[in-house]
């Protein structure tokens, strides 16, 4: 009897391989504006001058009867970042209906894995605190989040060809987990529930769907909906980046099909013009105003590391990531009796997994709901946040930088195109 055991991480149609490379590509240079960003801050809160960076993260402006008297820090948490979420919503929707998982046999492994990337490293900083006080246990979710941008920049400075396959899965197991990070946000980080700006937020998100779902593209109508129901959101105890994430599911991906509709979808046509945006400067914003932390020197440094705080965020995003990810990925695999592509081999994952403990955004922002901004315990978060992911960053570097001949030859087999028809051989035999 033939052997039925399928393969995962096999290639992927030749349209989806160009667009998960576009994203990819947005993303790295995203990725290397969040390090210069990221750089600038924690130098300039640790200068002479950073009473000035730390009056102008506290800069307040806004209407405080629509509860939107916030700090530029705020606005860029709530707001910016709400941006990001929307773009993570559209991305996520893509998938289910046109992407990776559509099809119950590709999702069932991106998305073990990003759940064991979750679990795992939540249980390991629970672990590690255990026997503290009760509220360092707020920030057990810190370092359950993937940093898409900051992974896919190491990738661009340690030069990898990485297999296509495996550039899908990193993508798609970053959007699973910015979903699972959304609900966490919502579910326990939201507080003191208004259920009547939540009803009002209804109001134009109704309107904002109908309009998309009938291909209105003009941003002049769906702009003030957008915000409007934002406003809501956020005025209702619910984190307002979850109104972005809920924007982003109402709109449709397919294209109407109609003669004279143009024939890239509303959700594409809304990802070519935000991705800029939100990896150029909303996300690069947040991350200036979020990861400025006064390091107080060696001494400083030193005292951070002993919270309990720093020691779990740091130890669950090196080894609770890495066997999280890579963990539930081999034992979904062995139990499904699953083989990999011949292109891949178990080292690859390793060093994937390794790489999906870089968490930064999200896990920024979790920290500063866990423990409010300026308090002792996530300015200690902030440092192990950082000192985290660039562990896991060097880790990763050494393993798939030793991958890096096996890569190139891969990638020099992907993009040959011997009868010139511009796409390349592998896709059309596939």
């Amino acid at each position: 009897m033939a052997d039925r055991s399928p393969t995962i991480f096999t290639r992927s149609t030749y349209p989806e391989y160009r667009r998960i490379l576009a994203i990819l590509r947005a993303e790295t240079v995203g990725g290397a504006l969040l390090l210069i960003a990221t750089v600038t801050a924690l130098l300039w809160a640790n200068s002479p001058a950073a009473d000035a960076y730390f009056a102008l993260r506290d800069f307040t402006i806004g209407y405080e009867p629509w509860h939107l008297e916030l700090s530029l820090g705020h606005w860029a948490s709530d707001g910016l970042l709400a941006v990001f979420f929307f773009l993570a919503g559209l991305e996520l929707k893509r998938e289910f209906v046109a992407g990776e998982l559509r099809s119950p046999a590709k999702a069932v492994v991106p998305v073990a894995a990003a759940f064991g990337g979750v679990v795992i490293p939540a249980l390991i900083y629970v672990l590690v605190n255990l026997g503290s006080a009760g509220e360092t246990l707020k920030g057990w979710a810190i370092p359950t989040a993937t940093d898409i941008a900051f992974a896919l920049a190491v990738l661009a400075v340690i030069n990898t060809h990485l297999p296509a396959a495996l550039r899908t899965f990193l993508l798609t197991l970053a959007v699973v987990d910015d979903l699972i990070a959304i609900g966490i946000i919502a579910f326990f980080y939201s507080t003191g529930l208004q259920p009547l700006m939540l009803l009002a937020a209804l109001v134009p998100l109704a309107l904002f769907t109908f309009l998309v779902q009938k291909r209105v593209r003009s941003w002049y109508l769906l702009l003030p909906l957008a915000f409007a129901t934002w406003g809501f959101v956020h005025a209702s105890g619910i984190h307002a980046t979850v109104a972005g994430v809920i924007l982003g599911f109402a709109v449709p991906v397919a294209a109407s099909g109609k003669k004279g509709e143009p024939a890239e979808g509303l959700a594409e046509s809304f990802e070519h013009r935000l991705r800029p945006f939100s990896a150029g400067f909303a996300v690069p914003v947040f991350a200036f105003f979020s990861a400025g932390v006064a390091l107080g020197g060696f001494d400083g440094m030193a005292a951070a590391l002993q919270d309990p705080v720093a020691v779990g965020v740091i130890a669950a995003l090196v080894i609770g990531k890495a066997v999280g990810v890579f963990g539930t990925t081999f034992l979904v695999t062995k139990t499904t009796r699953a083989s990999l592509d011949p292109s891949i081999s178990w080292i690859d994952l390793f060093g994937l997994a390794l790489l999906a403990g870089i968490g930064f955004t999200v896990s920024l922002l979790i920290g500063e709901l866990s423990f409010g901004s300026g308090s002792a315990h996530n300015d200690h978060a902030k440092v192990a946040i950082l000192a985290g992911s660039l562990i896991s960053a060097l880790l990763a570097a050494i393993v798939l930088k030793a991958r890096n001949r096996r890569y190139r030859l891969v990638a020099a087999e992907e993009a040959r195109d011997d009868d010139g028809d511009g796409v390349p051989d592998v896709f059309a035999r596939g």
